[in-house]
């Protein structure tokens, strides 16, 4: 076995060039694209394991073109069994025009026998979806405000734009405005920057087409190297091979957010470290540096009886540790089902309502990596300094696979910050799949509305019965109820929604709780249908490629339905304890609530917000609207993220220890 090295050169180039190496037909590295360069240089350095000299290294060159297919620019064969010097010149040609001169390919290439311990050494044969789990160096947020002067391209003289933005493997859209030249998104997207010299962002500009694909409308480029760090940046950027201009704000941050280290190399297991973590993240700090949320630590130590991925009976493991759209891995320990890797990661928490994820894959040189399995912990329901042993589970987290991992966690954080940071937009993951049509889907949200429509129905018939006089002691108390309507003030609308809070609170000290037994078995009984089968059939039917505008209106509904159900369930866990730091949170905001409404008239606080409102946009034209109420409520899981164990419910001693936690 050897390791092969190479450094990158091509000469004599246009276009957006960047290289593909391949060997016995499986990708295994690919190089940066370097942007409108008629002499590009990479100057990149990896290392490969190659098990054999007589599988030649091919060559492949491409153009990189945001939105449409790469061209092909040329390909080469590098054969190893006969290589001699240490520089190597390629011929760039076409098979299909093996006469035409493409230009030519350098490369230093060294060949060293492989020698030590295999798992020591992190392969470079992954694909990309997990190469792009290294260190990045700081963070490119892109507001994008405003589009001014696009090009028509509907029949009424109008379009429904909405933007792409590409900066490496990171992906992000916008959403569509409808019927306008001049629409006003006020987005905003955060992009990792992996490079200290900068980078580019490529940006599209695409009309919605719901009968037929969507239509191009221009395109530009953001060259992040000449923007200055720590500093907003207003661009009105103009669109190549359309009409119109994009109005951006681009902010670059340094950070060292995230970081991977071997275990003896621990921060928090220093008690003068901690210490120093400690107080950065004390009450006495909370309106210092308000997107410093708090700081998380994960020990990757070891798994246990992994599945064997291999006809071996073994696997090659490595775990991706992932906090939002922050990404880590481990190195690959080889032909092994009880790995060892006693890694420590640490992430910036930005929100204290993410998700830890950590996926256990096998590395498999001939194809993508195989999953082995996941466990999802939410921030708020670990246990600091706590060694444990997870149960790995499916893709969807319904059901367990074979193994478990053992991992340590500590998450030190403001809970001021943490609270105020509910309040302002959840950050956005990367574009993954486009949703699909699925009826069993459809049909579970519809459910889910309808569940929420009839609590209300029940609620409306209970109230009328206390009119009946079925239950005299129910009556009275409601006629008792009438009574306090004639002494009713405003301060009384939040201190009543603190009743039900309060209710369930002692619900669930006393152990009664039942909050989601009807929605789990309901839910869990959708869970069992074959989703696939009915994917396939509409597949199978032609339906997916002859209807594309029923198509779009039944994933309109869909997602309508969800949204709504959504929103149903996300007010009734609110209420029920599901997660205690966000309840607690509605308390504080509804006692404040309730003691401003109190002491200050209705119409202050009605003319203090209608100047607010009015004011913004002359105090901040750029600012990006958002409501905080919904922003609250994107925190607070839905009965299938219940389910689906993306959150874990907190027994009473939990939500003591929490608040203490919280406290002190």
């Amino acid at each position: 076995m050897y390791i092969i090295q190479y450094t990158l050169h091509l000469s004599h180039r246009t276009s957006d060039p960047y290289v593909k190496f391949k060997i016995a037909g499986k990708e295994v590295f690919r190089s940066k694209t370097i942007h409108k360069n008629l002499n590009p240089v990479w100057d990149e350095r990896v290392s490969l394991l190659v098990e054999t000299l007589r599988e030649p290294l091919y060559v492949k060159v491409f153009d990189y073109d945001f939105g449409l297919q790469d061209d092909f620019m040329g390909s080469a064969y590098l054969y190893l069994e006969s290589l001699e010097t240490l520089d190597v010149t390629l011929d760039l040609k076409d098979p299909q025009y093996p006469d035409n001169n493409l230009g030519t390919l350098e490369l230093a290439v060294t060949l060293t026998p492989k020698e030590g311990d295999v798992r020591d050494y992190q392969s470079m044969r992954l694909s990309d979806v997990h190469r792009k789990a290294q260190l990045w160096r700081g963070i490119v947020s892109i507001s994008l405000i405003e589009g001014r002067g696009l090009q028509p391209m509907d029949a009424n003289g109008l379009s429904d734009p909405y933007v792409k933005f590409r900066m490496g493997h990171q992906k992000y859209k916008s959403k569509t405005i409808p019927k306008t030249l001049n629409p006003q998104w006020r987005e905003q997207f955060d992009f990792h920057l992996y490079d200290e010299q900068g980078g580019y962002v490529d940006i599209t500009v695409w009309d919605k087409d719901a009968g037929k694909k969507d239509d191009f409308m221009g395109r530009c480029t953001i060259d992040l190297s000449l923007l200055s760090k720590e500093h907003t940046h207003k661009l009105d950027v103009p669109l190549e091979e359309g009409e119109g201009v994009l109005v951006l704000l681009v902010t670059l941050t340094a950070s060292a957010a995230v970081s991977i280290s071997d275990l003896s190399v621990n921060m928090l297991d220093d008690p003068h470290e901690r210490r120093q973590i400690t107080q950065r993240y004390s009450l006495w700090r909370s309106l210092h540096n308000l997107k410093d949320v708090g700081v998380v630590q994960v020990k990757v130590i070891r798994a246990e009886g992994l599945m064997a991925a291999d006809v071996t009976g073994k696997s090659d493991p490595f775990c991706v540790v992932e906090l939002s759209n922050d990404r880590l891995q481990t190195h690959t320990v080889y032909k092994n089902l009880n790995p060892e890797w006693n890694k420590v990661f640490t992430f910036n928490v930005k929100d204290i309502h993410s998700v830890l994820e950590v996926t256990v894959y096998d590395e498999d040189r001939d194809r993508s990596a195989d999953f082995l399995g996941k466990v999802a912990i939410p921030l708020l329901n670990i246990q600091n300094g706590e060694r444990k042993a997870y149960a790995l589970k499916s893709k969807e987290l319904t059901g367990p696979t074979k193994g478990v991992i053992f991992l340590e966690i500590d998450v030190i954080f403001n809970a001021v910050k943490a609270g105020l940071r509910t309040l302002i937009p959840i950050e956005q993951k990367y574009i993954e799949e486009e949703p699909r049509v699925s009826k069993q889907l459809l049909l579970r949200n519809f459910n889910r509305v309808r569940r929420c429509i009839m609590f209300l129905i029940n609620t409306g018939c209970y109230i009328n019965s206390c009119f009946e006089w079925d239950s005299p002691q129910r009556s009275i108390c409601a006629f008792l109820f009438v009574i306090v309507v004639w002494n009713f003030e405003l301060y009384m609308i939040p201190l009543a929604l603190l009743l039900p809070l309060a209710w369930n609170y002692i619900l669930i000290a006393s152990g009664k709780d039942t909050r989601q037994d009807v929605v789990m078995e309901d839910l869990l009984e959708d869970e069992d249908e074959d989703f696939d089968k009915d994917d396939k059939d509409s597949e199978r039917k032609g339906f997916m490629n002859k209807l594309y505008a029923i198509q779009d209106v039944c994933i309109s509904v869909q997602n309508a339905l969800d949204e709504v159900a959504s929103y149903g369930e996300r007010i009734k866990n609110t209420f029920n304890w599901t997660v205690p730091f966000l309840s607690w949170l509605a308390i504080v905001a509804l006692g404040v609530s309730t003691i401003i409404i109190y002491f200050i008239p209705l119409r202050y606080i009605v003319l203090a917000w209608g100047v607010n409102k009015f004011t913004k946009k002359l105090r901040d034209p750029y600012t990006i609207d958002n409501n905080e109420l919904l922003d609250f409520l994107s925190r607070v899981p839905s009965d299938v993220q219940v389910v689906g164990e993306l959150y874990i419910f907190y027994v009473f001693l939990a939500s003591q220890l929490s608040l203490l936690k919280l406290i002190f």
